[in-house]
This record gives structure tokens, C-alpha cells and sequence, in this order.
């Protein structure tokens, strides 16, 4: 190991342990590496850090990706160790710390035996061998399904098997998209496919719907091995069946069919067989161009379906206008097999710069009824409206205005009522809320599917298009195109009383962020910086001035499962905590974990760094936070406050070059707790900078209100002006009211 890892596992910093290599003559020698860059042995740092009364600060997976490093490129341990990970799932923690415990020949000989416990279930994983050198390995595994739950071991030894094996684009589905996919399927799907499994995470959303036969395939071994090991620990009384191989080459089911079709499929990949099938029989809509690879996908698992079964697919969104498609497109609703379109935010899934879309097919049924219309739904503009609510059919007379998400103005059908009483700091404005997108989709979804011909259109959300709507020379199926507002939607006279509304809230926004601005009182601290002396928040809280409650792990859900936590009570998200907003999650926000309730005082740190946007990465929780349970990614420490002022502890916290020594990552950056630091200064001037810290909270929190207002404001003028249901003003000193008509 490295001197930045040694210092990441003791939580002090790289000058820290030059100065212990330097004072003290029993600290380890390198074992490797070069003179400016050596390398450690891992068990006789942690030995000499323990004889020093230094625990780790590390947290369990953070060990077991060190680990692994440590037995280099091509070790081939993580794929091994995949077995070992499901059959320790089934031991209690204390079975599993008296197995890391044991001498270490005993341990090699106890994994391999546990290891052998596992089903044939998991694709090339047997049988199992462990060596001298995968001691370190086995142990940090066990601690880490031990802290951090097996799901996150797996996790880790997917990470490290795809960068040995350079793999690229590999990405899991987000956990409430594959929610949202497996609740789109009919409650009676018991025989679910995933010809694309990757992670697992679409089959074992099926399996928590009901599934009890799942069929996975993947092109990659270890996805096939952690889709398998995923099962066996999220469905354990199912049946499954995950085999490794390239489905549309080598189909492994070939003559299975199922009731249901979940996939995320690889997009734009040139080389998927296209000349070798031309005359694939699975081609019943037309042979999919050669870079139109996601038809092929998709006529892949239409083949797989039961008469009258349901295929959910997560594709891109220029399959739906793209003119080398369009002929296929036009087959598949023609036939009625196309059945829905589902829009959804950029940043929902990978790729995160782009708007993906949900489409659902249901397989025609020989002499089955006729389809004659398609549901679409804009999932973007529901997702923008956040918890204000869907409108209702009275609302949609102001439709066409609302809040905004992100950084982009939006279509939207929010209502004037619903808009007008949603503040601009709600969750609506910047959160991402999977539990609402999910209950309106499925809304619209249940209405169409129970009567179909009778279905009401909601502007701006949803609207059943019928068939010789969508048969015209570019067969376009965007939600968008279909579902927009038009100027029949609004009322005129309510979309003025809103824009009158707006202005008044922007201009009392303005004022209050005029007030938080105030620049009276900041004063230089002299001719240079002010020094002081900083200890880290191990160092605290091993001295009793803080309590670190809870320190999420990055990437997983829970960490020792049982029980999911009473949800009476509301959720603190990361979004709350960089948006300034109330608790606004629901119970897909809950971890397994979330059972520390929060308590006015406490300070509550973001556990992946919000990439450079500026937003807090730190807040004290106040009396509308108190009793509410923490959603994932969110470390939580709580302060003595005859010691440390919440204020001050959480404003160096969030400090910018804090975050960054205390993070490991690059695209994703996970902070460590432990290692933040902070200044050792009397109770007396923390509070002067704790109050200067929440003032500058509060001014950040006004700047995203204002420019939420502000968005607001401009999204429906240009709404109103350019569907023809607003004047433009008279111009200055007019003394005449001009003839609109006259041009």
C-alpha cells in the first residue's frame, strides 16, 4: 500500500506519516515500490497502527478495495471470492467475526469449505480455491459483509473485476428506475428475462413484484456472477438461471418463453451480428439496421414473450425519431405491440447527459383485441413538477408553468393552484424524487390499461395518441411531441393571475436574498491567513467531542439488513442537503441503516461530493428536521455542544478543500468522515464563525430560490406569450392601447 492509503486508513494526513516514518524507528520499512514511491505491507502498517492506538477510519468496502489492490492486476481473486460472499451472508456477525478471527491456514481451509456451501447458481464459480496470499482478501470480505452488508462486497468485487478486466460502459441501473420498470409489468408475471442482466438490478426488482422463475444473461462473466450471487441474496426461495454469453449471438434460453421482459440493453453498439442474423426468425418486424441496435434488442425480447406478455426496456431517446428506424417503429405500432413511451430527467440513468425513455410492449395475441392508441408520457415535466402533484382536469387550464429542475426551464402541465402553493425551496424544485415520478407514471399507466379507448389525456403529462396519429412520414414517437400543452389548454385569465403571483414571489425573494447578501461586518484577518491547529473528526470523536452516528457507504442501501424502519416519518436526502429544502424523501430513500433518527443540533454531511456545482455539502439539522430518518449517501455526527457549535463544526466540514483530501474517486467522490478536519479554537469564537457560516447558508439557500422563482417566471411568460394566451404590455408612455388585431 501507498503512503496516501495509509494515510486514508488512519485518518490523518500524508505529512503525518512522513513525520511517524521519519520519528519512528519500528515503523514498517517498504516492502516495494521505488525510493520516492514505496510501497507497504498492509498487515504490518495495521499492526504498528494498532500497537499505536490508531484505529482505521476506513470504511469496510474502502478495506476490501485495498485489499484487493494489494494483490495487484491478475490475481483473479475477486471473481473467486463472489461465492464466498453469498455463503457468508447466511452467517451471523459474530459467526463471521469468529471466522476472520481463526489462524490463517484455518481461515483459507473454512472459506474454502463455506465457499462450497453455494448453489451451482452462480455461472464458473466453482469450484473454489484460496491461497497464502488471498488471506488479507478473505478477511477484509468478511468484515465487509459483516459492516457493510453483502450486497456492497459484491459490489467492490464487480468494481475490481471490470478494471482488471479494462472493461468500459458498464453502468448499474439506478434503483428506483428498475422499480419503476418492474411495477410497469402486470402483477401476474411470474417468469421474468434479462438478456442484458449486467448488475442484477432489473431481476431482483422483479423478484420483489413477485417473480419466482428468473432468467438472466450477460456477456460478461462477472456480471453474470453478480447477477447471480445479487439473486441468491435479494430472492433466495426463486429460481434462477444466469448463464454468461452475447444473447443476440448465442441466445442461452432459445427455446424458453416468459411472461415478462425487463432490460436495460447496451446502446449504439455497431458490432451486434447484424450481417450473421439477416435471417434471424426473431426478425418479425424487420431486420434492424446495422446501427439501429436496439431494435434488435428489443425484437429480441418480444421473440421471448408469451402471447400477451409485457417487455419494459430502458432505451435512448433518438430510437424514437431516427429515421433508419422508422419503418421497424412503424411495424411494432401498427401491430400493437408498441403500448407505452416514458420520458425521463437527464441524470436518471447512464449515460447522465441525456434524457432516456422507458418503452412497453405487450406481444400481440392471435385474434386478441385491437390496440388503437399509444399512451406516452413525459416523465421530464412530471419529474420538474416534483411533489406539487399532478393537476387535475380543471387544473390544466393554467398548464404550461412551473418550476424548474436542474438548470433548464421546462415544459410542464403543473396547474396554477398546485404551482402557486409549492415554494420555490420545496423539494420540487431541485429534488429527484423516484417515489412521486413512479406513483403518477404508474397512474397513467393504470388508467390506460384499464380502459384504454376510454382514457382521459392529462396536457402535459400524458395523452393516448392513436394509431393513424403516429402512421405519418416520420413515425416520431418522443413523448414530447405528443404530450405538449397547447394554447386550447389554457385559460387565459388564470395564466395571467399566475404570472401576477409569480412576480410577487420573485420580488419578495429578491428582497430576502438582498438581505442575506448584506455585506456589512466581513473584515480582512490582517496581512496573512489565520494558522491553527486542526484535528480530524476520528481525533474528535475519539476524544468525545462528537458522535459520528452513522457513516454511509457510498453505493449501497443498507449495511446488516433486518427490519426497514417504520416510515411515520420523513426523509432527509442528499438533494434536502444541498437544495436547503425540508425533508422531502419517501420510503424508497430509506437504507437499512436508517434507524438514528436526527436531532436538531446534528450535523449532516453528503457522502459523494457534488462535482464542482457549487452546492452544500454540509447543514445543521434544525427543529423541521428533528425525528426524520437519513436517506442514503449521508453521514451523520453529532456534536457536543458544550464542545463543538454545530454551525462552525458543519461550516470547515463543508469546506472545499476539506472534501477534497478527505475524498477518494473521480467521477464518483466518496468522503470519508473521518478524515475531514477541523480547527481546535475556544468555544467562544467557534460560535462567532458558526454564525457566520449560517448566514453564509442562508445566502446560498436564497440565491436557489431566487433562481428557481426566477426560471419559474420566465418559463411561463414565454408560455403564455408564445401560445397566444398572453398580451405583451404597453409599451412606455403609449397613449394608446394598440389594435392587436391590426397585423
Amino acid at each position: 500500500m501507498t503512503a496516501a492509503e495509509i494515510s486514508r486508513i488512519a485518518g490523518v494526513t500524508r505529512a503525518t506519516v512522513s513525520n511517524w516514518r521519519r520519528r519512528h524507528d519500528d515503523f514498517p520499512a517498504p516492502s516495494a515500490g521505488t525510493e520516492t514511491s514505496p510501497l507497504y505491507d498492509l498487515p504490518a502498517v495495521q499492526a504498528w497502527l494498532r500497537g499505536r492506538g490508531h484505529t482505521s477510519t476506513a470504511s469496510p468496502t474502502e478495506e476490501l478495495r485495498t485489499a484487493l489492490r494489494l494483490l495487484g492486476p491478475g490475481s483473479g481473486v475477486a471473481a473467486r471470492l463472489f461465492p464466498l460472499v453469498a455463503a457468508a451472508s447466511r452467517r451471523t456477525p459474530k459467526e463471521l467475526a469468529d471466522l476472520a478471527a481463526v489462524p490463517d491456514d484455518q481461515l483459507i481451509a473454512q472459506a474454502e469449505k463455506t465457499a462450497g456451501e453455494l448453489p451451482v447458481a452462480v455461472p464458473e464459480a466453482e469450484p473454489v480455491r484460496y491461497g497464502p496470499d488471498d488471506v488479507g482478501a478473505v478477511r477484509a470480505l468478511l468484515g465487509c459483509v459483516r459492516e457493510a452488508g453483502a450486497q456492497a462486497a459484491v459490489d467492490v468485487l464487480a468494481e475490481r473485476e471490470l478494471d482488471e478486466g479494462a472493461v468500459s460502459g458498464v453502468y448499474q441501473t439506478p434503483e428506483g428506475l428498475a422499480r419503476l420498470m418492474a411495477r410497469l409489468l402486470p402483477a401476474g408475471a411470474s417468469r421474468v428475462l434479462d438478456p442484458a442482466c449486467g448488475s442484477g438490478t432489473l431481476l431482483a426488482a422483479a423478484a420483489r413484484q413477485g417473480a419466482r422463475e428468473l432468467y438472466g444473461q450477460d456477456s460478461l462473466p462477472v456480471q453474470g456472477r453478480r447477477t447471480a450471487v445479487r439473486l441468491l441474496l435479494a430472492a433466495p426461495e426463486a429460481e434462477t438461471a444466469i448463464r454468461v454469453g452475447d444473447s443476440l449471438r448465442a441466445d442461452a434460453f432459445p427455446d424458453v418463453t416468459v411472461d415478462a421482459v425487463l432490460c436495460n440493453p447496451p446502446f449504439a453498439d455497431r458490432d451486434w451480428g447484424h450481417d450473421e442474423l439477416a435471417y434471424d426468425p426473431r426478425w418479425a418486424y424487420g431486420l434492424p439496421p446495422r446501427f439501429e441496435s436496439e431494435l434488435a434488442w428489443v425484437q429480441h425480447a418480444l421473440a421471448h414473450l408469451e402471447p400477451g406478455g409485457y417487455a419494459v426496456m430502458l432505451l435512448p431517446p433518438a430510437l424514437a425519431f431516427r429515421s433508419s428506424a422508422r419503418r421497424i417503429r412503424a411495424e411494432l405500432i401498427r401491430s400493437g405491440a408498441l403500448r407505452a413511451v416514458v420520458s425521463l430527467p437527464a441524470r436518471a440513468a447512464y449515460p447522465l447527459h441525456i434524457g432516456l425513455q422507458i418503452w412497453v410492449f405487450r406481444r400481440p395475441e392471435p385474434g386478441g383485441p385491437d390496440r388503437t392508441t399509444v399512451l406516452f408520457v413525459d416523465g421530464e415535466s412530471e419529474q420538474r413538477d416534483g411533489a406539487a402533484g399532478t393537476p387535475s382536469a380543471t387544473d390544466t387550464a393554467t398548464a404550461g408553468a412551473g418550476t424548474r429542475g436542474g438548470s433548464r426551464p421546462r415544459r410542464s402541465g403543473l396547474s396554477s393552484s398546485a404551482a402557486s402553493s409549492a415554494p420555490a425551496s420545496s423539494p420540487s424544485a431541485s429534488s429527484f424524487d423516484w417515489a412521486g415520478l413512479t406513483d403518477r407514471v404508474l397512474a397513467q399507466w393504470s388508467t390506460f390499461t384499464t380502459a384504454s379507448d376510454a382514457y382521459a389525456d392529462e396536457p402535459g403529462v400524458a395523452r393516448a395518441v392513436p394509431l393513424v396519429d403516429l402512421l405519418d412520414d416520420v413515425v416520431d414517437v418522443t413523448p414530447a411531441r405528443h404530450v405538449r400543452v397547447t394554447a386550447a389548454d389554457i385559460d387565459p385569465a388564470a395564466l395571467a393571475r399566475r404570472v401576477h403571483d409569480l412576480h410577487g414571489r420573485l420580488a419578495e425573494q429578491v428582497a430576502a436574498l438582498t438581505a442575506a447578501s448584506a455585506s456589512g461586518g466581513w473584515r480582512p484577518s490582517g496581512a496573512s491567513a489565520r494558522e491553527w491547529r486542526t484535528a480530524t473528526v476520528s481525533d474528535l470523536a475519539r476524544g468525545g467531542a462528537l458522535t459520528v452516528l452513522r457513516a454511509a457507504t457510498p453505493g449501497t442501501r443498507g449495511s446488516k439488513g433486518g427490519a426497514t424502519p417504520t416510515m411515520d416519518r420523513p426523509v432527509i436526502t442528499a438533494q434536502d442537503i444541498s437544495a436547503a429544502n425540508p425533508p422531502s424523501g419517501g420510503p424508497v430513500d430509506v437504507p437499512a441503516d436508517a434507524t438514528q433518527p436526527v436531532a436538531a443540533g446534528d450535523v449532516l454531511v453528503r457522502a459523494v461530493a457534488g462535482g464542482g456545482d457549487g452546492a452544500a455539502m454540509t447543514r445543521v439539522a434544525d427543529e423541521r428536521d428533528a425525528g426524520a430518518l437519513l436517506g442514503p449517501h449521508i453521514h451523520l455526527l453529532r456534536p457536543d455542544p458544550a464542545r463543538l457549535d454545530p454551525w462552525f463544526l458543519a461550516g470547515f466540514l463543508g469546506a472545499e478543500d476539506n472534501i477534497a483530501s478527505a475524498s477518494t474517486g473521480s467521477t464518483l467522490v466518496h468522503v470519508t468522515p473521518g478524515r475531514l478536519r477541523v480547527p481546535l479554537l475556544p468555544l467562544e469564537e467557534q460560535r462567532r464563525y458558526g454564525e457566520a457560516f449560517r448566514r453564509v447558508y442562508e445566502l446560498r439557500a436564497a440565491v436557489r430560490r431566487t433562481a428557481d422563482l426566477a426560471a419559474d417566471t420566465a418559463a411561463t411568460l414565454t408560455t403564455g406569450l408564445t401560445a397566444g394566451v398572453l398580451l405583451p404590455p404597453d409599451a412606455p408612455n403609449s397613449p394608446d392601447t394598440p389594435d392587436h388585431n391590426s397585423a
